[in-house]
């Protein structure tokens, strides 16, 4: 690979991106929203128990806050490989690469994994419902709460806050304290 690899993380790359990172920035990305819209019967659910995982949803007039990071220089294949392990566990994220604007004024590709809204594995549920989901499943990775509440926690740290992340882990929060 010719060009420095970007990625654009906005979910678990954040606090895990999983490989050797040159460089990093916050960014945006158009034309998407961050949203707990694809089921996970792999990481953070099981096909019986499923949770819920980020995706990047296709939506006109909105944007994404997450972070751009470049890869260490010679390690692009192996990073792309790495991520293609771990994103492409299903067909449910599509890998494509999107402009994205960092906040140091330069705009790049990064390489991002959006839902694919006809899979399976794509819904759309309300915030309440989303809670009860993630409250109780657990998967390969770990529990579901622990990757929501991470994510809103790194979020936080870098200045990115997310409304509805915020309301999920103290939601959250709340339906385990009041089943314990």
């Amino acid at each position: 690979m010719e060009r420095p690899l970007w990625v654009f993380g906005y979910g678990s790359l954040i606090w895990n991106p999983g490989f050797e990172v040159a460089e990093q920035c916050i960014g945006r990305l158009d034309g998407f929203r961050r949203s707990f819209c694809m089921w996970s019967i792999h990481h953070r659910g099981t096909e019986e128990n499923p949770g819920l995982v980020l995706a990047l949803d296709a939506e006109d007039g909105q944007h994404c806050m997450g972070v751009g990071f470049r890869a260490a220089p010679g390690t692009e294949e192996t990073t792309l490989e790495a991520l293609r392990e771990r994103e492409l566990i299903s067909s449910a994220y599509e890998e494509h690469f999107c402009p994205i604007s960092l906040k140091d004024g330069r705009q790049v590709q990064a390489v991002t994994y959006v839902i694919n809204r006809s899979h399976v594995q794509y819904c759309q549920l309300d915030l309440e419902h989303q809670a009860q989901i993630i409250a109780t499943a657990h998967g390969g990775r770990g529990p579901n709460h622990e990757y929501l509440s991470n994510t809103a926690t790194h979020l936080a740290e870098i200045g990115l806050r997310d409304q509805d992340l915020d309301w999920l882990a103290a939601r959250v929060q709340h339906i385990q304290n009041s089943h314990a």
